[in-house]
């Protein structure tokens, strides 16, 4: 799936959570409904056999409660996504990403291994900590081969991690400096990796377990000044498994510049002619420290950006038409959703972990909060189906982004005032329900969370609705067959 990815670490956040997020977008031509729901451990298959590459795999048995934001129709399997299991461990999948011929040459996909499709459900509900999450993923990886190529997120409330898959069996893993966030488009994104570390105390780094002697043997390192491998504590990843394509510099690329731009824009020069990166640049950071601290909002809007304040902006009536349009967005018509799980220190462990929700095209929609310390999910959110409907936050959404794609300068008022209620109301929802919780006076938290979560999609619901008939009614007045007596 084409998506984009943002992971914060928790001293780059506003808050000191970890934050990690990524938009879900369907293929060219294609729209993906979607569902948040919470699989509850007798709900868990223990022979799960996927739909795309027929694997069958033996579950392990206790696994834990976990949400997901699985495809609304089973056609084409589950893809659960994104989620948080009952220990406060959180998942992201998949970021797809690129290699070249040499890595593929040397270890071609498999067929008949895991993909986005199966990697949530056989690995969230037996992890304990995002250590654990890479080192499970790695080994399914070594054992089962995939399909393709993935990056996946995974984080507890202390550290963030990142996999990388190499070729069909290989992997490389890098942990998210605490001070800093990443960018992660359709690409392969880690720059850097310390082999050394990796193959000793694995403080910030892991790596599939005979991966020196795959560079080695297929003559992937292509650093000048090679080090032994053994003792490279910077070796140059994007040389050894990346691409290098054209088309990179129109899909991927830009959408990494203009999220560093947005979060660091005075630390380089990123526009003009003597810009020290652009949007076509090959050798943008992986990851960088912020100028500033990062909020759930300014997750939100660089993985909405449709290249706002640049002459690549869509929308604009100021730009040069050889501009307009020339990068593909991050917020883009085939936006499945975005979630956004955060994990909050500061709370206590039952209420810590938030799951952010929106669907349809970001550029048009906001984001709902809800616990994910539940045994259910709201039906405005979980009941997704095949059925249009503006019962259910997903369709709703589509309708909504359709319409102001098409009036845009009629309509973006009105959405960005939705998108300042929204927010709002779910920042002081939110905040009265942790207050509550931490009087002390819950029984059953379970139940709690869940009469909280039907609140804050009750306060979505209703803002929705309303935004929607502004929209329509803005819409409905620039109809090409609008006529009336005075027209006459």
């Amino acid at each position: 799936m084409p998506c984009t990815t943002l992971l914060v670490g928790k001293n780059a956040s506003y808050d000191g959570s970890t934050m990690m997020a990524r938009n879900e977008d369907s293929g060219s031509g294609s729209f993906t409904a979607k569902k948040f729901i919470v699989v509850n451990p007798n709900e868990q298959v223990k022979e799960y056999k996927s739909v795309i590459s027929k694997i069958k795999i033996t579950l392990p048995d206790n696994p834990l409660r976990y949400t997901a934001m699985p495809n609304a129709l089973n056609d084409e399997g589950i893809w659960g996504e994104a989620g948080i299991n009952e220990l406060n461990v959180a998942m992201s999948e998949t970021e797809t990403i690129t290699s070249n011929p040499r890595v593929l040459g040397a270890d071609p996909l498999v067929k008949s291994g895991i993909g986005e499709e199966d990697m949530l459900t056989i690995v969230l509900p037996y992890i304990k900590s995002a250590r654990e999450g890479v080192k499970r993923l790695g080994e399914l990886l070594e054992k089962y081969g995939t399909y393709e190529m993935n990056g996946i997120g995974f984080q507890d409330v202390n550290e963030i991690w990142w996999l990388e898959s190499i070729g069909g069996h290989h992997w490389i893993a890098k942990r998210v400096p605490d001070d800093a966030y990443v960018v992660m488009p359709n690409q392969q994104g880690i720059d850097f990796l310390d082999l050394k570390d990796a193959y000793s105390k694995q403080e910030n780094n892991m790596c599939s377990s005979d991966l020196i002697d795959f560079i080695r043997t297929n003559h992937l390192d292509l650093d000048l000044n090679a080090v032994k491998l053994e003792e490279n504590t910077n070796f140059n990843v994007r040389f050894a498994f990346g691409s290098h394509s054209d088309s990179d510099h129109s899909y991927n690329t830009p959408r990494a510049w203009y999220m560093l731009k947005y979060f660091n824009p005075n630390t380089y020069k990123w526009e003009g002619e003597d810009a020290y990166y652009g949007p076509e640049s090959d050798n943008l950071p992986w990851m960088m420290v912020p100028e500033r601290k990062i909020t759930v909002e300014d997750v939100k809007y660089v993985l909405s950006s449709y290249y706002q304040g640049t002459k690549y902006n869509p929308y604009s009536n100021r730009t040069d038409d050889k501009y307009r349009g020339m990068y593909r967005a991050i917020g883009i018509n085939r936006n499945n959703f975005v979630a956004l799980t955060q994990l909050r220190p500061y709370m206590k462990k039952e209420i810590m972990a938030i799951e952010w929700i929106a669907c349809g095209s970001n550029a048009f929609n906001e984001f709902v909060p809800f616990y994910a310390n539940v045994t259910k999910t709201p039906d405005y959110l979980a009941k997704t189906s095949a059925l249009v409907t503006t019962e259910n936050f997903y369709w709703v959404n589509r309708i909504i982004g359709v319409m102001v794609d098409a009036h845009y300068p009629k309509t973006i008022a009105e959405i960005d005032a939705y998108k300042l209620k929204m927010a709002s109301t779910s920042h002081n929802l939110i905040k009265k329900f942790d207050k509550e919780f931490n009087e002390g006076n819950v029984k059953d938290v379970n139940a709690y969370l869940e009469k909280c979560n039907e609140e804050l999609a009750k306060n979505a619901k209703k803002l929705t609705y309303k935004v929607l008939d502004k929209v329509l009614y803005l819409a409905s007045l620039e109809m090409k067959n609008g006529f009336s007596r005075g027209d006459a």
